[in-house]
């Protein structure tokens, strides 16, 4: 009992109440969000290498809007089961401590027949906004921001995963990532008794409505999971839960985090808990309309102010 209330302790409260007015700033991400949602779920689809030319259209739309935003993409080139892909690289060069890296990411792909707007359009809608966020911000530490390509099945927990190729390049060029932070299936929420479920015994320390926003990492990762979770209390008007716990927890390494631990990283991932509320994952059902872009709005007001912590 000891272990698991190390594992689930986290400091900060988490917020509870009702949640305040959309903030003129909140509002304008929110309403970028759903621009993203829709262009990448609705418009493009699903996204794979088994759908022809639905990874390049992804990838160029991403590309595009980072453009837009005066960035420079960096493109790292890979290739899986014979088709080739692509991850996507923006970067903020840090004032004082370049050297040292923060990372945050996430997936474009979906698995087959979903257009997956929540798994993982959401996470990269956030990406986005956070990029647009973060144009104009001169960070102490180097920020990269990376949209990942072959994160779903059969890629995931393999060496073809995109950001398993990108976290080994960092450990073969020496660099000293301080952390990273993947964006992973974030926009759906719910308020009903029961609606959140979780792998036993974890059921016992947290919340059982599916309302917030979970940080979720492995034990060596721990104080990267509780800064995050301590930052994001701090700053956003939102419910907040935090976890590090071992990786062969169910479901706890499910995204491209997994792909820094195997490098010796600290990583976590963001995520409202995906199959463990959500009854639309991995379906054709993963709509755009089935998200709450206002909620998705405040975690993401509250992530940007969490990069600028970690990178100050």
């Amino acid at each position: 009992m000891l272990g698991l209330f190390a594992m689930t302790r986290m400091p900060g409260t988490s917020y509870r109440g009702p949640l305040p007015p959309l903030s003129p700033a909140e509002a304008e991400i929110a309403a970028g969000l759903r621009q993203q949602v829709l262009a990448l779920a609705g418009e493009i689809g699903e996204r794979n290498i088994w759908r022809p030319g639905s990874m390049d259209k992804a990838a160029n739309h991403i590309a595009a809007t980072l453009e837009g935003l005066d960035y420079t993409v960096n493109r790292q080139q890979l290739t899986a089961y014979g088709a080739g892909a692509v991850n996507l690289e923006v970067e903020l060069r840090g004032r004082n401590q370049p050297a040292e890296i923060l990372v945050v990411g996430a997936h474009y792909d979906t698995v087959l027949h979903s257009p997956g707007a929540n798994d993982n359009g959401s996470g990269v809608a956030a990406l986005l906004e956070l990029a647009r966020m973060l144009r104009h911000r001169q960070p102490g530490r180097t920020i990269r921001l990376v949209a990942f390509a072959n994160e779903e099945s059969p890629f995931y927990f393999t060496k073809e995963m995109g950001s398993h190729h990108y976290a080994a390049r960092c450990k073969v060029r020496g660099e000293k990532i301080i952390g990273m932070l993947a964006l992973e299936t974030m926009g759906y929420y719910a308020d009903t008794p029961g609606s959140q479920r979780y792998p036993w015994p974890f059921g016992l320390f947290y919340p059982d409505r599916a309302d917030f926003i979970a940080m979720v990492g492995n034990l060596p990762s721990r104080a990267l999971v509780r800064h995050v979770t301590a930052s994001f209390r701090q700053h956003a008007k939102f419910p907040a839960e935090g976890l590090a716990a071992p990786g062969f927890v169910y479901g706890i390494g499910w995204s491209d985090h997994w792909s820094f631990w195997e490098q010796g990283y600290p990583a976590l991932m963001v995520t409202d808990t995906a199959f463990f509320r959500s009854p639309y994952y991995h379906t054709p059902q993963d709509s755009p309309e089935r998200l709450d872009y206002e909620r998705l709005a405040r975690v993401v007001a509250g992530l940007d102010r969490v990069v600028l912590d970690l990178a100050r």
